[in-house]
Order: C-alpha cells, then sequence, then structure tokens
C-alpha cells in the first residue's frame, strides 16, 4: 500500500439518510474531483478552488448527470489524513451514494481499506497511535463517560504525558553514555541520585496511570455484573426493575430462572453488562444443575457481584456458599423482600457481610435508587474527572505501561544496589522503547495493520 496513491470510500452509515458522504484523499483527490464535479455557476477546477471552502453544483460520469451535491475542498497539510482531500456531500440515498462512490473510483481513486483514512493521519504524523485507538473508541463509545474519556485521549492527553517521560529518560541515558564516553569533562557523581528522584516520581505516575486500566475497561465495555442468589430471592424481579420492563420471567416456584439471561442497561451514565442467573442451591434436577454451574462460573469472571437475600427466610448452607464465593470481589448485597416480616434482620446481615448492603424491595421497585447511586459510588468514588485523569482503554496500552514501569523499577533497584551507571541505561532504554510502542514511535507494520482493521469504512 503506497501512501501516494488516492483513495475514497463512503464516510456515512449504509442506510437512507438526509446526506451521504464520499471522501476522497491523495495527490489526486482534486484531479479525480475535476473529472466528475461541475460547479453551478463559472467553471473553476477543484484544485483551484480555495481551501476550506465548500461549493455547490454536480457529479457526472461523463456526459450522465448523477446527483445533485455540496462539495467540500480540504487542501494539505491542514486535513484529517494530511493529503488534499475532497468530501462529496450527495444525497442519501443508498444507491445514489454507491453510484457517487463508484464514478470515483472510475475516475482515478481506488476503494479505501477498512481504517485508512487514520491509518494515514497516523503515517504522515498527525496523531499517534493512543488517540488513533481513541478514534475507534469515540465510534464504539457507549456511554457518555466513554465519550468523554476517549475524546480527551484524542486531543492527546495520554500521548502529552507519556513524551514527557520519555523525553525524561533519554536525557538520563544521553547524560550517562555522554559522561561515560568523556569522563574527564562530564562527571557522574551524585547523579545517580537525580536519577533516583526523577524515577521514583516517574514510577509514581505510571502506577496511577496503569491502576486507571481497569476503570478505563470499564467506561470503554461496561461492568460485568453478575446477580447471585438462592432461589427466589428476587433476583429476576430485581433485573426487572433495574430494566423498568418485564425482561426475567417471576414466579413462586423455586428454579423458575434455570439458565443466564444477559441485559445491558445504562445507570448514571454507566453501562451495565448484567446476567441473571440460576439460583444457587443443592439440585438432582439436570438442566438446573447446569444453570446453577454457570452461576458460579459467571461470578469468577464478574467485576461486581449483587447478591440478593431473601429477608422473609433465613440464611443457610446455600447462602454461605455464595459468601465464600464473593468474599474477594466487589459486591454488593440487596437486603430484599423488606416490605415482608423478616427472619433474617439488617443488622444481623451486616455484620456476617462484608460488603455494602442496600434495603430494597424488588417487586415495589423500593430502593432501586440507592442501589445506582451505590454503584457509581464503589467505582468512581462518586464522579469521574476525565478531564484530570488518563483512562488506559485498552490491553495493548495496558502492555506497555506494564513493560515501562519493570524497566524503571529494575534502573531504581540498580540504584539501590549500588550498581554501575552504564546498568542504567539499558533498562532505560528498555522503558523508551516500550512508551514508543504505546504511541506508534516504534511498531511493526503487521501490529499498525491489525489495529486499524478494527475500523469501519470509510474512517
Amino acid at each position: 500500500m503506497f501512501l501516494s496513491d488516492t483513495i475514497a470510500a463512503i464516510a456515512t452509515g449504509m442506510t437512507n439518510s438526509g446526506i451521504g458522504i464520499v471522501r476522497i484523499s491523495g495527490s489526486e483527490a482534486f484531479a479525480a474531483a475535476d473529472l466528475i464535479f461541475r460547479p453551478a455557476k463559472g467553471n473553476h477546477k477543484v484544485s483551484e478552488m480555495k481551501s476550506h471552502t465548500i461549493h455547490y453544483g454536480f457529479i457526472y460520469d461523463k456526459e450522465e448527470l448523477i446527483d445533485e451535491v455540496m462539495l467540500v475542498v480540504m487542501k494539505a497539510p491542514n486535513t484529517y489524513t494530511r493529503e488534499d482531500t475532497v468530501e462529496i456531500q450527495c444525497h442519501g440515498g443508498v444507491t445514489v451514494v454507491r453510484r457517487v462512490l463508484e464514478t470515483v473510483l472510475k475516475h482515478g481513486a481506488r476503494p479505501a481499506e477498512p481504517g485508512e483514512y487514520t491509518k494515514r493521519a497516523f503515517l504522515n504524523g498527525r496523531i499517534d497511535l493512543t488517540q488513533a485507538e481513541a478514534v475507534i473508541d469515540v465510534i464504539n463509545a457507549e456511554n457518555e463517560y466513554a465519550l468523554s474519556n476517549s475524546l480527551h485521549q484524542l486531543k492527546g492527553i495520554v500521548s502529552e504525558k507519556i513524551r514527557v517521560f520519555r523525553e525524561n529518560m533519554m536525557d538520563h541515558i544521553a547524560y550517562i553514555e555522554a559522561a561515560l564516553d568523556d569522563p574527564e569533562h562530564i562527571l557522574l557523581d551524585g547523579y545517580d541520585e537525580k536519577v533516583k528522584e526523577s524515577l521514583t516520581k516517574m514510577r509514581r505516575e505510571l502506577k496511577k496511570i496503569l491502576a486507571s486500566a481497569d476503570n478505563g475497561r470499564v467506561l470503554s465495555e461496561g461492568i460485568r455484573t453478575v446477580i447471585l442468589g438462592k432461589p427466589n430471592a428476587g433476583k429476576s424481579s430485581f433485573l426487572n426493575a433495574l430494566m423498568r420492563e418485564e425482561r426475567a420471567i417471576v414466579t413462586d416456584v423455586e428454579g423458575t430462572t434455570r439458565d443466564t439471561l444477559e441485559e445491558h442497561l445504562l445507570i448514571n451514565g454507566i453501562s451495565l453488562h448484567i446476567v441473571d442467573t440460576a439460583g444457587i442451591r443443592d439440585t438432582e434436577d439436570k438442566v438446573e444443575k447446569i444453570g446453577v454451574e454457570k452461576a458460579r462460573n459467571c461470578a469468577k469472571d464478574a467485576d461486581l457481584v449483587i447478591y440478593v437475600v431473601d429477608s422473609s427466610r433465613e440464611l443457610d448452607e446455600n447462602d454461605e456458599e455464595i459468601l465464600s464465593m464473593i468474599k474477594d470481589k466487589k459486591a454488593i448485597l440487596l437486603y430484599n423482600k423488606c416490605d415482608l416480616d423478616a427472619k433474617v434482620s439488617e443488622e444481623q446481615i451486616k455484620k456476617i457481610a462484608q460488603m455494602p448492603v442496600v434495603k430494597i424491595s424488588a417487586s415495589r421497585g423500593d430502593g432501586i435508587e440507592e442501589f445506582e447511586a451505590l454503584l457509581k459510588e464503589m467505582f468512581f468514588e462518586g464522579k469521574i474527572n476525565i478531564n484530570d485523569e488518563v483512562y488506559l482503554t485498552n490491553a495493548r496500552q495496558k502492555s506497555c505501561i506494564t513493560e515501562a514501569l519493570s524497566s524503571v523499577e529494575m534502573v531504581l533497584q540498580s540504584i539501590e544496589d549500588g550498581m554501575p551507571e552504564d546498568f542504567y541505561t539499558i533498562d532505560l532504554m528498555n522503558a523508551y522503547e516500550a512508551l514508543g510502542r504505546m504511541i506508534g514511535e516504534s511498531l511493526e507494520d503487521d501490529l499498525v495493520d491489525t489495529i486499524f482493521r478494527k475500523f469501519c469504512m470509510g474512517k
């Protein structure tokens, strides 16, 4: 694939709409547009039009009128790809948009690959790799917090921090290397303390960024949530109360829920991927037994477990099993059926369970708002301040930060052990390169291709 060729694609959804956009980018974008665009007034060539202007006219395939359009002209380097770019805004019918694209492709462009516009923006130095990944996160954002986080990454918040780290590392590497080459004029006496001070601060910042990885995943993917409890504890009733509709079957018969029921919902702008499970109990029913085992497995992978307790029944060995299963997980205990006579007190529950307790009546909808407020508080201390925080949103970024942090800690350990300064530069360079891979300063072509293949067509 050559950056000098010209590409074209439909940049809007393939469905009937008011407007459809066909985007052309590359060295021959204006030449291709000149062959098919006729201004409504005058006879100006696209290449002669002022940059970042819009023009009314018509698209023709030779002498065949294709559509009435608005044509946007954007000259390099002040474009998304840093290449000459033309956008044709036509009527949004699927047939007419495809016809416009076909006409463009007949006159000097080739079809763009998925994500190729953003890939060119990256390869041409307009954005780094974290910003490129933020583009697809913006497109796929499932809630306001994910969108806000992605937009701030797109502005380069992550990149700025990483570049500062790399500059500091390279300064240390350069000074040490120079001192080792010219010890008569450049002294290393006491320099280890300077490196230690700088890297101690950097280690703290890297740990903070790494700790954000779980929050970043929650922002982008949603909280994996599992509802557990004994049969007839009110799990399905609670799910229905959250959904504000009758999604799960609710009866008085124990074991009604035999398989998992998965739903996606938004609470206070936070995405929940929530799973209602079969009641936990010993059973001889083969189908129910499979459901109970699935419930146990779901709990192992959950970000959050919602443990529903029926306050009108005594606790038993099934409750003990559930408490044992979730003792090391984030969990909320729902003290359900508080509208009935209690067989187990709220104080008794709080004493036994090492987790927050919310008093609810799932059948009446009582306590749902309190649960939603607690959920937000548990994951984000009651607020999300995207402007001041950097949230890692994917495993690739997390891996790079983890490797860099490990190398920084090795340098600090070398200083503690009194090792020679040339040992510092080896691990400093490893950290420098790991952070470089994160922002795309050093990447293999196949990894770049893999990342951009995840993008939609036309982006």
